[in-house]
């Protein structure tokens, strides 16, 4: 008997797009395979799930209730539910009715949170008790909002419940169909360096999404994923993988208990695992300390920030020999570009790194096009007017491909800022990244073009002129900034310590930087030294620094 093909984000037989297609294909080949496993409630050490069964026919009792109280097709939908069953399939019942969810970090902060979210005029709302407080508490910011759906205990805010739509006998809900090139989603990004803005996706970019996973990274059937952000849990679900979320709070990784880590993968006995740069530091640690081994991992993913060699060593020691660790690059707006694993890292790569040539992001995946143009904050209408620098020299990352957005939401100057028409009708965009290609085509990353200092002499980028003080046994890490007026800005390296390094004759560290910032071309004209204790980080992957708030940290101690 021919099995059917379980090929994901190839084309449909009718040519449409839907993600939730995926998810019915897998339910029937594999109606009894654990879909999704979660924590029963926090700190309870026990999981619950539901089969791909299960979840087919969730989502198609809550497409169904969704229709019946008019969130239809194109209709802007609020999502904000903790990782957990129902989110799953609150979130494929959203696409199978061809809804358009809206999803955004609850971490960067109540004003933020409601800004944006009410600018995108959202017609549903479905969120958990507290999100619902926060509308409510909100006036006038919801007021597009129709049709509000509570996931837990209603108050007096009223609208529907999660219980509602369960009350009628299951039946199919066929995908609403839906053309690669429409609306499927907007995703915020989190505003690291400038204001948030609405991503917006089409349903040929999840497309393409999961067939990267499936054809780069290997992802397959048979395997189980630990996934420490939302946005991978669903990847894994469409792709026939069983999708462990374990107990820890996803907008602060970096906080998560690595003994709970290591008991998930143990546990679910999980052959894959996505982690940020900040969770794996922990989780590397932690492994160290205890001798802890990972047998039967073979696949990490991290993402989010420039992953030093180091982290990647320590982890190793943890996993088998055959095992890799996976360093993608990309964005909220692209993802992914480019890819490089741990073996061309530690053999490759890791030497140049270390002597200030930035952190390799890989080459491009099939289908994915890099150029590197000349440094500019003026918008660029089209590609033809971007300079493309030679191959070596540092200048903007702009990128092409079938996952690259093509918009902002109801954005038009961020739209402008950051997206180049090409000749054949495609996309570029401007990753707001510095980078280079070698010779070999692999990208090369420098830092966000935002961070560049620019002194009397010359242009320091924040990664390669990091990476000479990060090699030091006291420095956690780095971050180069710049003090003064543009164009002349006096170039200041900031320390922060190791864990457990309590600071102690800072005036012979403060030397031994300074040392090194004398013996490297590119940092000759670093003569300040500051030491801050604890960066400030995203709210996603708590990794990514915000150098933005150690300029001023660093303007205010230096006019003392």
């Amino acid at each position: 008997m021919e099995m059917e093909d379980t090929t994901v984000g190839a084309s449909k037989p009718n040519g449409t797009s839907n993600l939730s297609e995926h998810l019915s294909r897998v339910a029937r080949l594999l109606p009894d395979k654990k879909a999704v496993i979660c924590p029963a409630a926090p700190g309870s050490g026990t999981f619950v799930h539901w089969t791909f069964r299960e979840l087919e026919e969730e989502t198609d009792r809550l497409a169904h209730g969704l229709r019946q109280v008019g969130i239809t097709k194109g209709v802007k939908t609020i999502l904000m539910v903790r990782p957990s069953l129902e989110l799953f399939a609150l979130t494929f019942a959203l696409f199978r009715v061809g809804a358009v969810p809206v999803m955004i970090d609850p971490g960067m902060g109540r004003q933020k949170l409601v800004a944006n979210l009410s600018s995108i005029g959202a017609e549903a709302f479905i969120g958990v008790p507290l999100a619902h407080v926060l509308r409510v508490l909100s006036p006038g910011k919801f007021s597009t909002v129709k049709v509000k759906i509570t996931v837990g205990r209603r108050f007096f805010w009223g609208g529907y419940t999660l219980n509602d739509f369960r009350k009628v006998p299951w039946r199919p809900f066929p995908p609403v169909p839906a053309r690669s090139d429409e609306r499927a989603a907007i995703f915020f990004t989190t505003g690291s360096t400038g204001p948030p803005k609405g991503v917006v996706y089409e349903h040929g970019m999840f497309d393409a999404q999961v067939r990267y996973l499936s054809t780069h990274f290997g992802y397959g059937q048979d395997e189980v994923d630990l996934a420490t952000f939302p946005l991978f849990s669903l990847f894994d679900v469409v792709l026939g993988m069983t999708s462990v979320i374990p107990d820890m709070d996803p907008t602060h990784p970096a906080a998560a208990d690595p003994k709970k880590i290591v008991q998930a993968l143990a546990m679910h006995n999980c052959k894959s695992m996505y982690g940020s740069p900040a969770l794996l530091e922990n989780l590397a640690r932690y492994g160290a300390e205890a001798g802890t081994k990972l047998p039967a991992v073979k696949r990490i993913i991290t993402a989010g920030a420039p992953v030093r060699a180091d982290l990647i060593e320590a982890m190793h020691l943890m996993l088998p020999e055959d095992a890799r660790i996976h360093t993608p690059y990309g964005a909220t707006e692209v993802l992914p570009v480019s890819d490089i694993d741990s073996k061309e890292i530690l053999t490759e790569t890791r030497r140049i790194s270390e002597a200030g040539g930035g952190t390799c992001v890989g080459r491009p995946l099939a289908g994915m096009e890099i150029r590197i143009i000349e440094i500019t904050e003026k918008a660029l209408a089209n590609v033809r007017d971007a300079v493309r620098v030679p191959r070596g020299q540092i200048g903007e990352i702009a990128v092409k491909g079938p996952v690259a957005t093509k918009e902002y939401f109801q954005n038009p100057v961020a739209t402008r800022a950051a997206k180049m028409q090409d000749a054949d009708g495609g996309i570029w965009h401007r990753m707001g990244d510095l980078g280079y290609l070698d010779d070999t085509g692999r990208l090369w990353f420098c830092g966000r073009k935002a961070h560049r200092v620019e002194t009397a002499r010359g242009t320091l980028f924040t990664i390669p002129c990091e990476a000479l003080f990060n090699v030091h046994p006291r420095v956690r890490r780095s971050a180069l900034v710049g003090v003064g007026e543009t164009g002349s800005k006096r170039p200041v390296i900031i320390i922060e310590l190791k864990q457990g390094d309590a600071g102690g004759d800072n005036d012979r560290l403060t030397e031994e930087i300074l040392a090194i910032a004398r013996a490297g071309a590119i940092t000759r004209e670093i003569k300040t030294v500051l030491y801050h204790p604890g960066f400030p980080v995203d709210i996603r992957h708590n990794a990514k620094i915000f150098r933005e708030q150690l300029t001023v940290w660093a303007a205010e101690r230096h006019s003392k």
